[in-house]
């Protein structure tokens, strides 16, 4: 090829190339607020539903679900909802599954709190309507996938810090939630380390309930019955109240304290030295990534067989750790909002 060759060949070629970015370029556009056209070449979306249903939502902990929630509507160019009772009530979350249902929506998303929300799970998958667990599973259930914390491991590593703070020695006890399914995971991940070192006594495991004040009454009761206790692990985002009671104790600063989430009051606590680290999850991750399950199952269906439904898959992953992060005063101002 000749030199006068080679430049027309290159000049030809970039505006190919600059023709390809411009139409790419026009067809990646957000679809907020409802749009969604341009963001899926040319698709309408915008009548799509999907609905989070949650429970004590009224928790400073659901401020990134619902920031996430938020942006995957956003971002999809779909209607995206949050609902549900503000206080932990499974009567409430079982009626707002009925009323979705009715609403027929094209996915569900919800915590998988308790078993005795299967029923409506497996209702809402049976009506056609595709759900997706988040931060709590319930595997037992028709749920096609589930999207969350890989809850053993973030135990392991709550426990993990706490021992590494008290050079393996020392009395502990765990303070979590005795029925919620993710919080049973973290409590044998905090276990399993627990029990590799010797010189830890794990004393007690006291209940948190769903609200600070609670927690905080019960590990003021545990303070007074261990007066020695050297550690706390903590596993829900009632982690709060732990931190007040060790702080209302005089006992801050004694009393090694990993907690667990991102609530202001527990990143106030780390600041002020009360509690010496937080496990941290992707939360808003979770609703964003089961919404986009959802959102592909419909839209973009990936054929794993000749017919997905009658080979019993799902085409979709199953499960999706959306991973934790462990913060201490080191980290502690990227993460506070």
């Amino acid at each position: 090829m000749g030199k006068k060759s080679k430049i027309l060949f290159c000049l030809v070629l970039s505006v190919m190339m600059l023709i390809m970015v411009t139409a790419c370029g026009a067809n990646t556009g957000g679809g907020g607020g409802g749009g969604g056209d341009s963001a899926r070449g040319g698709l309408d979306v915008s009548n799509d539903l999907y609905i989070g249903v949650y429970a004590a939502s009224a928790l400073d902990y659901f401020y990134d679900h619902k920031i996430g929630l938020a942006k995957a509507g956003e971002d999809f160019g779909v209607q995206a909802e949050f609902l549900g009772p503000t206080d932990y009530d499974m009567s409430a979350v079982i009626a707002t599954m009925d009323q979705s249902i009715g609403r027929n929506p094209d996915g569900i998303m919800i915590i998988g709190w308790e078993e005795s929300i299967i029923p409506s799970i497996d209702k809402a998958v049976d009506a056609g309507i595709p759900v997706v667990t988040i931060d709590a599973d319930l595997e037992d259930s028709k749920r096609i996938a589930f999207v969350g914390t890989g809850n053993f491991a973030a135990g392991q590593m709550n426990a993990q810090a706490l021992v590494d703070m008290l050079g393996g020695q020392g009395k502990v006890a765990v303070v979590g939630s005795v029925v919620l399914s993710n919080i049973q995971a973290r409590a044998a991940g905090c276990m399993d380390i627990f029990d590799k070192y010797p010189g830890i006594e794990v004393v007690e495991r006291v209940a948190a309930e769903a609200d600070d004040t609670t927690t905080a009454a019960n590990t003021a009761a545990l303070l007074q019955k261990y007066p020695d206790l050297d550690g706390i692990a903590t596993l829900d985002g009632t982690s709060g109240g732990v931190a007040t009671a060790v702080r209302e104790a005089g006992k801050a600063g004694e009393i090694a304290v990993i907690a667990f989430d991102r609530g202001d009051n527990i990143l106030d606590a780390i600041e002020q030295g009360w509690i010496s680290g937080t496990v941290v999850q992707q939360t808003a991750l979770m609703p964003y990534y089961a919404l986009t399950i959802l959102f592909n199952l419909k839209h973009f269906p990936v054929d794993i067989t000749s017919d997905n439904a009658a080979a019993g898959i799902s085409g979709v992953p199953s499960d999706i750790d959306t991973g934790v992060v462990l913060v201490t005063k080191e980290n502690l101002k990227y993460f506070q909002r």
